[in-house]
């Protein structure tokens, strides 16, 4: 699972193409291939809507120019509530206008549309929706939140996920009994029947004039993939993933471990500070995702590298080689959340002093003047 059939991007549209008319997905497309214009914004805005993490105590940090202030529930006697799991609200501002994109959903719909009353979030401001990967903790609650705001929404709101392999069965891991525990498959019929645009992310995609995203990250560092689900390569009905686009003949209805082939990362370009790259769970490596965003860009300095890294398994030494390489992108920032684990934090405060900036459920963390 580690050598892909790769194929060029013009063969992989049309392929999609092929098996998206003989699935009848009609919400579908695919991004195009080719180079994109990344745009450069002047500020940032992000709440953390949903985290693994509460803390009552949080008191506002600065490190280089970046802020992280507490978010409090509106009701003193309703706490905001943590999961595990990750929702953020960005808010980026190029001139006067301004944007506002949702990026994954948390586990629960109870986390995220309590916590958007709590922290008393505007949903009809939501303009744009983005999926970093197929895991549960990151749509489990996407269902939930639509049931709830789509009539605040745009009419025509697209979401922006990052390929076909999103939509398919997980498994996390199995029981004392040997049986293959769920984890959850992503339905794209259901998001068709709340009237979401789905496009496909495969390659570098602009995002409301402001964000891009990285595409398809390529894996040359000295990161692997650690432990995470089982994936299974099917499709039934019109759920599951049509893998023959993108992996060759005999993977089909195999059930392997999760290479996550699409997941993608958000990246915002801060005018005069460099990139923000915006990591939900990095399972294919937070240098990796950074060093795709410095080469769909074009822009070599990084101001933040904020998100989940998914490096609270990680091995002692791995981590040290991890974080070490971290710093040779000499990062303005590191905000760790979600999976990116203690250890992580730890080791990145050790070896990157007064870069690491940390979260909790409600925070909010401000890029630019």
């Amino acid at each position: 699972m580690t050598n892909f059939n790769r194929r060029d991007a013009l063969k992989v549209s049309a392929s999609f193409a092929l098996a998206a008319a003989a699935g009848g997905f009609s919400c579908v497309e695919m991004a195009k291939a080719g180079p994109i214009e990344v745009p450069t914004i002047d500020k940032l805005s992000v709440r953390v809507l949903v985290d693994s993490a509460s803390d009552i105590f949080f008191r506002p940090q600065t490190a280089n120019g970046v802020t992280t202030e507490p978010g409090r529930s509106a009701d003193s006697l309703r706490p905001l509530h943590s999961e595990w799991g990750l929702s953020l609200l960005l808010e980026p501002q190029r001139g006067d206008q301004k944007r506002t994109f949702l990026l994954d959903y948390g586990w629960t719909p109870e986390a995220i549309n309590g916590n958007m009353d709590l922290l008393k979030v505007d949903a009809s401001k939501i303009d744009t929706l983005i999926l970093s990967h197929g895991h549960f903790d990151h749509w489990g609650g996407l269902f939930g939140f639509l049931d709830k705001h789509r009539r605040d929404l745009p009419a025509d709101i697209t979401m922006y996920a990052g390929g076909e392999d999103n939509f398919c069965q997980r498994y996390a891991g199995k029981n004392a009994l040997g049986e293959l525990s769920d984890f959850g498959m992503l339905d794209r019929r259901d998001i068709a029947k709340h009237d979401v645009k789905l496009v496909l992310c495969e390659t570098p995609v602009v995002i409301g004039g402001q964000a891009f995203t990285t595409g398809k990250i390529k894996r040359n560092s000295i990161e692997k993939v650690l432990p995470n689900t089982l994936v299974e390569f099917k499709q039934k009905d019109g759920a599951g993933c049509n893998a023959s686009h993108y992996l060759p003949a005999e993977m089909e209805g195999k059930i392997v471990p999760d290479e996550h082939i699409h997941e993608h990362a958000t990246c915002f370009n801060l005018k005069d500070k460099g990139l923000i790259v915006i990591s939900s769970c990095g399972h294919v490596g937070i240098v990796n995702s950074v060093r795709q965003a410095m080469e769909v860009s074009g822009v070599e300095k990084i101001h933040a590298i904020m998100g989940g890294f998914h490096l609270g398994p990680a091995p002692a030494d791995y981590l040290t080689q991890v974080v070490s390489e971290i710093g040779k992108l000499n990062p303005d920032v590191l905000i760790p959340m979600h999976c990116s684990g203690l250890n992580f934090t730890r080791e990145a405060q050790q070896q990157m002093p007064g870069k690491v900036l940390t979260t909790t459920t409600g925070s909010r963390i401000t890029f630019g003047i």
